[in-house]
């Protein structure tokens, strides 16, 4: 039986059992979204015993040489004794700076830090309230700005986003824990044409890598293509109309299932952006959003002639519920 310490204390795990899954069962709180080694906010270190492989994919090589792992994927094998502790050090305390609706089911968080954040425009973060609940969020800023500012989707019954949308308040102490994700832009190729592809809160990271860009001199189109079910599930339209006034490369393309207009396209994304850019040959493309859409969009872009390797995918995948 593999055996986990916490805290000066022994927890057995049971056989095949998660470190997250054996510590939540038996009491212990650990800070945790999607528990499918996306996420990162269940990072724990190891201070002593194995932990396998399986359980540090996708983790920086310094998270790595400093024992860092994720609880969620880390099942030891039997008679495994791993003595672990929390990841304190990777997190850094804020404040809620503002709290605004930018859609009936959109809130944007915006989040101060005491020292800046090194992030780059489409990364994420964990966004950790004191009791430990952890939700990741996609940073929509550039690091400019000062602020961290977060797009919330608001689900009925989250209980992150209910918190924030009824009892959260500005100044409130919270934590973030990150940056992690590579789906940020990177310079060096500034005539290649863009595609940026997302629905709903999808739009926060491709919010940030559209303005990154810009700033950056990118000289190639790009295309910023958000859908959502109805005109209502759309949001910073203005801003982003404005922003394709200021830039004669900048195409934004707000798309919705049902109720389109003469400013907003009627149709699945895929055949929005299909309609626009055919074949998108040489493109690079971020796209972000649920798992099955992202999933689908990256299928289709790819037969349409987009090479995989310029293909960077965000996936949100829901939170799970806390034990």
């Amino acid at each position: 039986m593999a055996t986990v310490k916490h805290e000066s204390r022994w927890y057995p795990l049971e056989p095949e059992e998660s470190v997250l899954d054996g510590l939540l069962r038996q009491g212990v709180a650990v800070p945790h979204a999607c528990r499918a080694g996306a996420c990162q906010s269940c990072l724990m270190r190891a201070t002593s015993g194995d932990v396998p492989e399986a359980a540090r994919v996708g983790l920086k090589d310094t998270l790595r040489a400093q024992g860092y792992f994720l609880a969620c994927m880390c099942r030891p094998s039997a008679d495994t004794a791993l003595e672990v502790s929390g990841a304190d050090a990777l997190r850094a305390p804020a404040r809620i700076a503002a709290l605004d609706p930018l859609s009936p089911s959109v809130l944007r968080v915006r989040l101060s830090t005491d020292a800046p954040l090194d992030y780059r425009a489409g990364q994420y973060v964990s966004l950790l309230r004191a009791d430990g609940l952890a939700r990741s969020y996609s940073l929509a800023s550039l690091p400019r700005e000062g602020l961290l500012e977060l797009h919330v989707r608001l689900v009925p019954g989250g209980e992150m986003s209910g918190w924030l949308a009824r009892e959260a308040r500005v100044g409130d102490a919270v934590s973030v824990q990150g940056p992690a994700g590579s789906c940020f832009y990177v310079d060096g190729r500034p005539e290649q044409s863009l595609i940026l592809a997302g629905a709903g809160t999808g739009l926060a990271p491709l919010y940030g890598i559209a303005r990154d860009a810009l700033e950056a001199g990118h000289q190639g189109p790009i295309w910023l293509f958000h859908g959502a079910r109805t005109p209502e599930g759309l949001y910073l339209t203005r801003e982003l109309r404005e922003l394709a006034e200021q830039y004669a490369g900048f195409h934004y393309r707000p798309s919705v299932l049902t109720g389109g207009s003469r400013d907003v396209a009627e149709g699945a994304l895929d055949a929005v952006i299909r309609a626009e850019c055919p074949k998108p040959v040489g493109f690079r493309a971020w796209l972000c959003g649920d798992a099955d859409l992202v999933l689908s969009l990256r299928k289709k872009l790819f037969l349409s002639g987009l090479s995989l390797k310029d293909l960077h995918a965000d996936v949100f995948l829901p939170s799970a519920p806390r034990a």
